[in-house]
């Protein structure tokens, strides 16, 4: 099986798991959970997705606790871009070549849409049904929180809007990238060996496999900002030039930005050395975010 056709299989696993999670009810709440289900099942490559379920598959974690983490990820991930696009923050009308869902609803019920996909992503982990082990349901919710709040995803989100006032030097733009896209990569990484009770040296490897893959993962969507087709991406490009931000390109230039993203995919590869030929579509993974067009 091809990277690509792993990926398109993975990612409709993920999407049935996330329908049959989303059931909208029959009152007028039932407007938020419609909201949710747009907000989340609009397509996507679902990366964290596949990165979970296929961590998951190196320690042999049961296959219907790694479909439910990926989607409790996704659903934090949904929720977060939906927050992202509204008129506070990004002010974007288009994700995914589709209105985006304050565009759709209004922007009350985007932002209850978005409070809520992060509610049940967490119910989703503390269930059963994810992990017979309540130890195991515990670190999970513990390492998504972290990584969502203010050391995670939200704080990456605040240092980018303060950076809309401020010059960032390369340092500071890295830890914001750390923070706002790489913490859910890596507990995307971390999920499945803590689903398999991984030990603590595999463990280690994902996290260095996560920490490359996230810088090389960002500095890709900065060059697709800069250089990437608007309507291949499904989305408004040169966001970040037109609000003035500093990024990876605009510090190291196309080439030099296209260099580094490349090498630390390698680094990335290198990291799972230790998993043998199971580890290959991780390996996949690493140079297919460098290489991605949309």
């Amino acid at each position: 099986m091809t990277l690509q056709d792993s990926l398109r299989t993975n990612a409709q696993d993920v999407e049935h798991m996330l329908d049959r999670l989303l059931v909208a009810g029959d009152g007028p709440e039932a407007r938020v959970v419609e909201a949710m289900r747009y907000g989340t099942l609009n397509g996507g490559k679902r990366i964290r997705p596949f990165l979970v379920v296929h961590g998951a598959a190196l320690f042999n974690a049961t296959p219907t606790g790694a479909l439910r983490t990926a989607a409790a990820i996704e659903m934090v991930h949904s929720y977060s871009l939906i927050h992202d696009d509204l008129p506070a923050m990004d002010d974007d009308d288009l994700r995914r070549g589709r209105p985006t869902t304050h565009i759709r609803y209004d922007e009350a019920t985007a932002i209850l849409a978005g409070d809520a996909l992060q509610a049940l992503a967490f119910e989703v982990l503390a269930r059963p049904e994810t992990h017979s082990d309540p130890g195991v349901r515990a670190e999970l919710v513990v390492a998504l929180a972290a990584a969502s709040g203010a050391e995670g995803m939200v704080g990456g989100q605040m240092i980018d809007l303060w950076a809309e006032e401020h010059d960032l030097d390369i340092a500071t733009i890295t830890r914001l990238q750390r923070m706002k896209t790489g913490a859910l990569i890596r507990f995307s990484c971390e999920a499945g060996a803590l689903l398999g009770k991984a030990p603590e040296a595999a463990r280690q490897s994902l996290t260095a496999y996560a920490h490359d893959l996230g810088l090389a993962f960002q500095i890709a969507d900065d060059l697709l900002d800069e250089t990437g087709d608007e309507a291949a991406m499904g989305k408004r490009a040169h966001k970040d030039a037109d609000k003035g931000k500093a990024t990876f390109v605009s510090l190291l230039g196309v080439e030099r930005a296209r260099e580094q993203a490349s090498l630390l995919a390698d680094q990335a590869a290198a990291h799972l050395d230790s998993f043998g030929d199971k580890a290959a579509p991780l390996r996949d993974l690493a140079r297919y975010v460098v290489e991605r067009r949309s």
